[in-house]
């Protein structure tokens, strides 16, 4: 059963991978990015399962990837990440500053968080 939701949550976080990229294809910025905070999310999440057998409840990635003592980079990617929960969901909060300039470098940590998450699991 543990095995089974793990790879549920890794399953549920390239499918928000692919969800995020067709909408940064389409333009919707703010949709896209929000994806990309949750596909590392539920990836940090499966590697949670596996490592404690119990689903950590939290948005906060860097939270998370210090909880399961991912290395430094990859902390350090999730602190790029962290603040699009926020930002893309609530109106009243402020957006991510020059958020079509840096969409790109979201999608790499993105990418290498699921790499890691996939290596070590």
């Amino acid at each position: 059963m543990e095995k089974e939701n793990i790879l549920k949550w890794l399953e549920q976080a390239e499918k928000d991978l692919d969800t995020a990229e067709y909408n940064l294809k389409g333009g919707k910025l703010d949709a896209g990015v929000f994806f990309l905070q949750q596909s590392a999310e539920k990836a940090l999440k499966a590697f949670y399962i596996k490592k404690f057998k119990s689903l950590f409840k939290t948005h906060d990635l860097v939270l998370l990837s210090k909880k399961i003592k991912a290395p430094k980079k990859i902390i350090e990617h999730c602190n790029e990440l962290n603040p699009a929960y926020q930002y893309t969901r609530y109106p009243d909060m402020p957006s991510m500053e020059n958020l079509d300039e840096i969409v790109g470098d979201l999608v790499f940590y993105t990418k290498e968080i699921l790499k890691w998450v996939k290596k070590n699991i």
